[in-house]
């Protein structure tokens, strides 16, 4: 794995706006999806990003590759804050950077065929001519898995992993660095959700990518990631090495998280922390802690103060009260 950092997001915001009532009576108020986060990605590493779903992950992931615009913020691409690109400068980075999109049937134009498909980025990026795309659809084809034969063929004649595959083949064609994975297994069959996990790291190691792999399912991030970011409500509660995360969780979020993997062995016991209660709505989030409303260990100070995310030392980070002994 590179030691230097390819990524770097630095409070990131991002709200949306939702009209409510009709007409006079017409009023305004925000989602705040994403809440001020920071991380950073280092180069030739998988940084998994997971949480509930409404937690703002996938909005991260389509902020950071500009998919949408921020509220307030900045994303370093190497350097270059790309919110403050030109339309012309964008498309140049945009080669370096590609997403996978969640719903492999979904993300393809069922009109066109796979060899279109593929070769799609490189006719916007006015890269090669015809028979060089007819190459380059053939060779990545061949690289996911697939034969070059079903360059011809639609969607709709392969399955959900197949589909996956040509949706991969699609983000390697202008030879990325960066690649944001965007729950890319949630809709496969779990014997597909292993024959695709097992094709990204090979490609990650022949290719030199780096990912940024986000996911609800935590046996696959323990899988496939170097780092983790637990995200609640727009805000990352905690980031550790894959290893320290799993092994000494240290927010009750990702305690309670971790509980709820399944065990193979029916006569494990477990002891499973069922929180209390819904996630508030983003439109109006709790203040202090977001999750103290939750949390079994909430205190005064929790209801009252939002807690920093607070290096624990060797890269551990967590924002809770409880973990910095600010307690009440």
């Amino acid at each position: 794995m590179e030691s230097r950092v390819l990524l770097r997001v630095e409070n990131l915001v991002k709200y949306f706006s939702v009209a409510h009532g009709a007409f006079a009576r017409k009023r305004m108020s925000e989602v705040r999806a994403v809440d001020g986060i920071s991380f950073h990605v280092y180069g030739g590493e998988t940084f998994g990003l997971v949480g509930e779903s409404g937690c703002g992950k996938s909005t991260t992931g389509r902020l950071i590759i500009r998919l949408e615009e921020p509220t307030s913020g900045r994303v370093r691409f190497e350097g270059q804050d790309i919110f403050g690109l030109s339309r012309e400068a964008l498309r140049g980075i945009r080669r370096e950077m590609q997403i996978v999109f969640q719903d492999p049937y979904a993300s393809l134009n069922p009109r066109m065929s796979v060899r279109d498909i593929v070769a799609e980025p490189l006719i916007v990026h006015g890269i090669g001519h015809d028979s060089e795309r007819t190459e380059k659809v053939a060779e990545l084809l061949e690289i996911v898995g697939l034969d070059a034969g079903h360059a011809i063929r639609y969607p709709h004649e392969f399955s959900g992993g197949q589909r996956q595959r040509i949706g991969v083949a699609r983000a390697l064609a202008l030879n990325p660095r960066l690649l944001i994975l965007d729950e890319p297994v949630s809709a496969l069959d779990v014997s597909v959700q292993g024959q695709v996990i097992n094709l990204l790291q090979d490609l990650q190691q022949e290719l030199g990518l780096t990912y940024i792999f986000i996911a609800h399912d935590l046996s696959v991030v323990k899988h496939i990631s170097d780092r983790v970011a637990v995200m609640y409500l727009g805000k990352i509660v905690e980031l550790a090495g894959k290893e320290e995360i799993f092994a000494a969780p240290q927010h009750p979020y990702t305690e309670a998280l971790l509980s709820s993997i399944p065990v193979p062995d029916p006569r494990a016991e477990r002891d499973r922390i069922l929180l209390d209660g819904d996630v508030p709505s983003p439109m109006k989030p709790p203040p202090g802690c977001r999750f103290h409303t939750r949390c079994r260990y909430s205190q005064k100070i929790c209801m009252i103060e939002q807690p920093s995310l607070t290096d624990l030392g060797n890269g551990h980070y967590c924002a809770c009260h409880l973990r910095t002994g600010q307690t009440s």
